[in-house]
């Protein structure tokens, strides 16, 4: 084979460490999200963690991207890809995608951020010990659910009819979610209303239905095409003049009324952390996946009056922080 042509062949993006320098090669990541990379909120934390492990993307390692559109029958093709290039490690940005680029290799390290139980999704063997090719962090977006839906029934108590978005085509997520949910919903005497939503061409429609159906409250849900879209989200849920609870504090941030979660910044920084010791030579099998543990409920007291609501003081003695 010709040099020119096992250069193009490793495209654009892989080259450049080459170019700058024969003598010296620099390792080649990959990075599988669900959605777009205009959306990818959290890859600037992931690539804070991996500068403090002593890589910085364009100096000391090159990161190739794929990105699924929200259409997550591509992901297994693009992580089939990925492992073609060879690249020395892959980043899971999601739980489909952790699940894809497992079932495209059980060679090449994966480090993942995912919301589902990576012991009942077949990841890891076990938290503590991995055992396989694959470890990372386990942000707990789902245990969290039932809590969710308590801290905006307290937050809206008049509301006994509460919608949920959820995304259909992530069933790894979308099922033990809703099964808190609405085992939650009926502890609490609500009425729960599943609006099913897959990319964010389908949020105005489900916005509409929610006014239709006279809901008091929406939960939004913790997938990843909602973690992506805050601006969006936020934006509709204040049009609607729906009291809303967000997966993330970025979301209440953003003008959103209110979250309870945990930070995904700082997972992904970790994430990135994990990365560069593997790329130092630690095996993923050795590395104990961890679980977030730190939890935040953020309030917006503006939106919370541009609603004309009156926050309860229980509630508010538990914020970790009150946005003014």
């Amino acid at each position: 084979m010709r040099r020119r042509d096992f250069i193009a062949g490793l495209g654009s993006a892989a080259v450049r460490p080459w170019v700058a320098s024969a003598q010296q090669t620099v390792p080649v990541i990959g990075y599988l999200g669900n959605g777009t990379h205009e959306t990818g909120l959290y890859v600037n934390a992931l690539k804070r963690g991996l500068s403090e492990a002593g890589y910085v993307e364009g100096r000391d390692l090159v990161i190739e991207y794929r990105w699924a559109e929200y259409r997550l029958e591509r992901l297994p093709a693009l992580a089939a890809d990925l492992v073609r290039h060879r690249v020395a490690l892959i980043v899971a940005g999601t739980t489909p995608a952790a699940l894809a680029s497992k079932a495209a290799t059980n060679l090449i390290p994966i480090v993942f951020q995912i919301a589902a139980d990576p012991v009942a999704t077949g990841l890891v063997a076990s938290l503590s010990r991995p055992g396989g090719n694959a470890t990372g962090i386990y942000n707990l977006i789902v245990d969290l659910a039932a809590k969710r839906l308590e801290l905006l029934h307290e937050m809206v108590p008049a509301a006994t009819s509460i919608a949920f978005l959820t995304n259909p085509t992530d069933p790894a997520f979308a099922e033990p979610e809703a099964r808190e949910l609405q085992a939650a919903a009926r502890i609490l005497g609500l009425r729960l209303l599943a609006l099913n939503v897959s990319d964010n061409s389908e949020f105005e429609g489900a916005f509409a239905a929610l006014a239709h159906e006279r809901v008091g409250a929406l939960l939004i849900g913790g997938e990843a095409v909602f973690g992506n879209n805050r601006d969006p989200l936020v934006a509709l849920a204040s049009r609607y003049r729906v009291p809303a609870m967000h997966p993330s504090r970025e979301h209440t941030e953003a003008g959103g009324l209110m979250s309870y979660g945990t930070n995904l910044s700082d997972i992904f920084r970790e994430v990135g952390g994990y990365a560069g010791r593997i790329l130092k030579g630690e095996k993923p099998a050795n590395l104990p996946v961890q679980q977030a543990a730190k939890v935040e409920l953020v309030i917006n007291m503006k939106t919370a009056k541009a609603l004309g609501l009156t926050l309860p003081l229980t509630l508010l003695g538990r914020a970790d922080e009150v946005i003014e």
